[in-house]
C-alpha cells in the first residue's frame, strides 16, 4: 500500500481548550501578546469560577461531554475512555498484547507525579510497591503505547546553553494530552481538589500546558520548561515556529506571584546577558507571564503579565 507521503498530511487532533469549551471568555489572545507586548491588559475580567475551574479539569476537554446535559454523565467520558484504553487501545495500537491491570498501575504513579520531573526509575518503584511486578523492558513498553495513543504528553526540558550542560535537568516532565486523565486515574473529584489546592496546583499546570499548545498551533507553537540545579525554575517556556518565546509561570491563586515573578525575572536576566555577552544566539523572550486561576489581568510594576486562564484564547 502507497504509504501516504506527498498525499497525506497527519494532524494532531487535541482535546477542547476552555475556549473552545466556551469557559474561557478569550478576551486576551495569545498570538497578539506575541506581536504586540505592550498590549494593554488591565482589567480584563475572567467569567470562570474557581469551582468551575476545576470541574472544567476533572471533565477534561472531551467534544463528546458537550452532547451530555448532566455534570456526573460529563465527568463518566473520561472514565470510560480510560477503560477504553486499558482494555482493548492499548493492545491494538501496535499489536502488542498487554495487561489492562498493568496499565492502570502505571497510569496512577504517573498522575501522582503529573505536573513533575519525576525519573521513570520512580514510577517504576510505585508500580511494583503497589503489588505489580513489572520488568524495564514491559514497562517502557507500555510508556510507548501510551505516548503513541496520546494519552501521555511529556514536556521536554529546554537548554538554552546560559549555565553548564550538567546544571541543566534534561528529563522529561510528566505530562497527560489532558488533566483529566490524572484526575480520574487517581480517582479524585471536585470536593477533593478544592481541599487540596496543593495538588490540584500540578492538575491547572497540565491544563494550562494543553491549552497554551492549543492556542499556539497556528505559529507551530512549541512548549518546554527549564529548571537547573541552582533552584531556578520556570514552568514554561513557548515557543512559536518564527524563534519568539515566552517564559511563563503557572499559579493557582495570587499567594506566589512574587515567588514566580522573581524566578522569571531572573531567567530572564540570564537570557539578555548572555545575548549581551554573545554567549547566546537567540532574541529576547517577547513577554514574561503568571498564568492564573484567578480573576483579573494586568501587568505588574516588574512587567510581568498576569493572565487568567479563563481570559485566554
Amino acid at each position: 500500500m502507497h504509504s501516504g507521503t506527498g498525499r497525506i498530511h497527519r494532524l494532531l487532533m487535541r482535546p477542547m481548550s476552555l475556549y473552545e469549551s466556551k469557559e474561557s471568555n478569550g478576551k486576551i489572545s495569545l498570538i497578539n501578546l506575541f506581536n504586540n507586548p505592550n498590549l494593554d491588559i488591565n482589567g480584563i475580567k475572567s467569567d470562570l469560577s474557581f469551582k468551575d475551574l476545576i470541574f472544567a479539569a476533572c471533565r477534561g476537554g472531551w467534544p463528546s461531554t458537550l452532547n451530555i446535559k448532566s455534570k456526573k454523565g460529563q465527568l463518566f467520558i473520561v472514565k470510560n475512555y480510560i477503560d477504553n484504553i486499558c482494555n482493548i487501545d492499548i493492545s491494538t495500537v501496535d499489536g502488542v498484547k498487554r495487561d489492562p491491570i498493568k496499565v492502570k498501575k502505571i497510569l496512577k504513579p504517573y498522575s501522582q507525579n503529573i505536573s513533575t520531573i519525576a525519573s521513570n526509575k520512580t514510577i517504576m518503584k510505585d508500580v511494583k510497591e503497589d503489588k505489580e511486578y513489572i520488568s524495564e523492558p514491559t514497562f517502557y513498553s507500555y510508556v510507548d503505547a501510551l505516548k503513541k495513543l496520546f494519552v501521555i504528553d511529556n514536556v521536554s526540558a529546554w537548554n538554552p546553553n546560559i549555565r553548564s550542560s550538567t546544571s541543566i535537568r534534561a528529563i522529561g516532565k510528566k505530562e497527560f494530552i489532558d488533566p483529566s486523565i490524572a484526575v480520574a486515574s487517581l480517582k479524585l473529584n471536585m470536593e477533593n481538589l478544592l481541599y487540596d489546592l496543593k495538588t490540584f496546583g500540578f492538575i491547572f499546570e497540565n491544563l494550562c500546558i494543553r491549552d497554551l499548545k492549543v492556542y499556539s498551533s497556528l505559529m507551530d507553537g512549541k512548549v518546554s520548561y527549564y529548571q537547573d540545579r541552582f533552584g531556578l525554575e520556570v514552568d514554561c517556556v513557548l515557543h512559536l515556529e518564527d524563534g519568539r518565546y515566552a517564559l511563563i509561570k503557572f499559579k493557582v491563586g495570587t499567594r506566589k506571584y512574587d515567588e514566580g515573578a522573581k524566578n522569571l525575572l531572573k531567567l530572564d536576566n540570564l537570557i539578555k546577558t548572555s545575548i549581551k555577552e554573545k554567549k547566546l544566539d537567540i532574541l529576547e523572550p517577547s513577554f514574561l507571564a503568571i498564568i492564573t486561576g484567578a480573576e483579573i489581568a494586568y501587568t505588574r510594576p516588574d512587567g510581568v503579565k498576569i493572565l487568567p486562564i479563563g481570559c485566554l484564547r
